[in-house]
């Protein structure tokens, strides 16, 4: 193993700590001062912790580490292993913030009069949903529902995990309901807050991985592969075929450009008649798609 692969390896961990530990912070900064639970096991635990005073930290090690101990033995060593470095900064992040050592309540935000309850949610929602977007790049999760997720997948590979996911969700939203007075505002809060942190957590996931596929048909293969790779860093593969009409060889031109190049990739084929493309949106794209651009010679996808 090479010295700059363990350099990585180390920062991959150190990334993940870092992300535990602002998760930490935003719950102690925007979700315990606005009494709401978040979304998931952890907003079980937040009710709990409103109730009877155990500590969130406490409460999400022993929630968690049945769920990664099964992960570990039954679906993937290395998920297992960076997701505990997670929720045992996560926990312990929280416990020390919480602590009677450390007092953040200057920088807490909290309303008193209610008004702007709703930036509570919606600041920690954004803030979350993009640690929880990284923390999944970099092959960790948050533990809770995402860990129940993975080991029902492993058992039932057809089951639809975002309905299981958003029955626990609605369980923890209509509970705070019961557990925060009486209210509805904390429950409506729990809607803002997994509706920001679900919609930045998925961009972030697919966002800068989102590509567009071209399917070309044309008389001239080479000129148009050549341009792509020329203008646009990219490659194309070509697959040989006959026209259903015509029955005259056609060539099929299949290439994957960044959502930017759309209109370039478009300009190219309309300078070669005859030719014509469909084309898709990719939900994302694996290796080293995004910096292709930057290499004279691409490979092909």
């Amino acid at each position: 193993m090479s010295f700059v692969t363990v350099l990585r390896k180390i920062w991959s961990y150190v990334f993940i700590v870092l992300l535990a530990s602002a998760c930490a912070l935003v719950y102690v900064l925007f979700i315990f001062p606005n009494s709401f639970a978040p979304s998931g096991v952890n907003g079980i635990a937040t009710m709990i912790q409103y109730v009877l005073g155990i500590n969130v930290g406490y409460l999400s090690l022993i929630i968690n580490i049945p769920l990664i101990i099964i992960v570990f033995f039954y679906v993937d060593k290395q998920f297992a292993i960076r997701t505990l470095v997670y929720i045992s900064t996560f926990s312990v992040m929280l416990i020390v913030l919480q602590s009677s050592y450390v007092d953040l309540s200057r920088f807490a935000y909290q309303t008193d009069t209610g008004t702007s309850t709703i930036l509570g949610p919606v600041v920690s929602g954004i803030l979350n949903g993009g640690i929880l977007g990284y923390a999944m790049m970099s092959n960790c999760c948050s533990g809770g529902t995402d860990l129940i997720a993975v080991i029902i997948h492993k058992k039932h590979p057809s089951y639809n995990l975002a309905w299981v996911m958003f029955a626990l969700n609605t369980v923890v939203a209509i509970s705070s309901y019961f557990v925060y007075d009486y209210k509805i505002e904390p429950v409506l809060l729990c809607i803002v807050y997994s509706y920001f942190s679900s919609t930045l957590s998925d961009k972030i996931l697919k966002g800068n991985r989102e590509a567009i596929r071209f399917e070309i048909v044309t008389n001239s293969p080479k000129e148009i592969s050549e341009e792509i790779i020329t203008k646009l860093g990219h490659s194309a593969t070509i697959v040989e075929g006959k026209g259903g009409y015509t029955h005259e060889g056609r060539s099929v031109l299949i290439c994957v450009v960044n959502k930017d190049q759309m209109v370039s990739l478009k300009d190219i084929i309309e300078k070669y008649p005859g030719s014509f493309a469909t084309m898709s949106t990719v939900s994302g794209t694996v290796g080293y798609f995004k910096s292709r651009r930057k290499v004279p010679q691409a490979v092909d996808e």
